[in-house]
């Protein structure tokens, strides 16, 4: 197991009730974002987001994919290159 450390965030009340709405953990769903966030950032991988999420790292890939986080980062300019590379290097 890891370490870990408790740490204390004040939230407005109108978010804490959106969470009870739907029944969700506050302190789960802030460690999700959090975990998610770094991932987007680059701070972290896939598979530390996953091990920390406690997913298997595909499942993770998935999941934030759905989520609207790319698990490739590449802009046209750089896809055009590696394509122009590939044909460069012979292949097909």
């Amino acid at each position: 197991m890891q370490n870990q450390e408790k740490i204390t965030i004040e939230l407005p009340a109108s978010l804490l009730s959106v969470f009870s709405k739907k029944h969700i953990s506050p302190s789960r769903k802030v460690k999700e974002l959090t975990i998610l966030e770094l991932y987007r950032e680059g701070e972290i991988s896939s598979g530390k987001a996953a091990d920390l999420l406690g997913m298997d790292r595909f499942e993770f890939i998935r999941y934030a994919s759905r989520l609207g986080i790319p698990f490739l980062d590449i802009t046209n300019d750089e896809l055009d290159s590696d394509i122009k590379n590939v044909k460069t290097a012979g292949c097909k």
